[in-house]
């Protein structure tokens, strides 16, 4: 394992399970010290051990701005900066059209849109020349998806706040990318209403789209993550990476 983000401070939202967890996993064996959120204590506690060494969990909401207040006060008094940003929180459940409720709608972009937007702009006193921040979106910012409407467009929404940031942020030094995972199963496909021989059929129905024949790991997408935080990415500014074995490529 190479040393890439060694002595960086790095927070990592929605970092209890699956893609947030594998990130900050990656992000401390790359020598950071990482910070993770997530809205259970229970479930923070649980990843804080498992990851086992340079990570310090606070519990926050990032649809509640006081709680990311709480956040950044937390990592100002305790590190007094932060170099790496993954704004990985979100989440999304199935509608199709004809079936959305407000409360669908306000769910999926309270999360994955309104509340990116406050943790980005909420983290910048802390971001010196030179930080990063990478925003967690998805395939679908591209692909039409049945039933996922809704969450389809707060990620494409995350997608053009990338566009505009890294205008907003040019005077600061401060870059701003996105990643694009594909198809990895994780803890928060059990939102999908799937489960046992249900789950297993769409995962290979899924496979069957992607040029690599198989669906993707959150160790994977992690790389990938790494890889956009840390200096070998230096001249990678406002970019849609796409983690998803070539799924949107054809």
């Amino acid at each position: 394992m190479t040393s890439r983000l060694s002595n960086k401070i790095a927070l990592v939202t929605g970092g209890t399970s699956g893609i947030g967890l594998a990130t900050a996993k990656r992000f401390v064996a790359e020598g950071a010290h990482v910070f993770i959120t997530g809205r259970r204590q229970d479930a923070l506690d649980a990843a804080v051990k498992e990851i086992g060494r340079h990570v310090t969990g606070v519990r926050s909401d990032v649809s509640n701005l006081s709680d990311l207040d709480r956040l950044y006060a937390t990592i100002r008094q305790e590190k007094g900066r932060l170099d790496v940003l993954f704004a990985n929180a979100g989440g999304g459940q199935v509608a199709p059209l004809g079936e959305i409720t407000e409360a669908h709608f306000d769910s999926i972009f309270a999360t994955n849109v309104r509340g990116l937007v406050f943790t980005v702009q909420k983290a910048l006193p802390l971001m010196p020349k030179g930080a990063t921040i990478v925003l967690n979106a998805s395939t679908t910012s591209i692909k039409g998806t049945p039933g996922f409407s809704i969450y389809s467009a707060s990620k494409a929404a995350v997608r053009n706040l990338a566009r505009s940031w890294v205008l907003d942020l040019k005077q600061a030094g401060i870059r701003v990318n996105v990643l694009s995972p594909g198809v990895v199963p994780t803890p928060a496909y059990d939102l999908l209403g799937l489960k046992g021989e249900q789950l297993a059929a769409f995962i290979d129905m899924q496979a069957q789209t992607i040029p690599l024949g198989r669906v993707g790991a959150t160790d994977e997408i992690a790389s990938a993550a790494a890889f956009l935080a840390s200096d070998d990415s230096s001249f990678v500014n406002g970019v849609e990476l796409f983690a998803d074995g070539g799924m949107t490529q054809v």
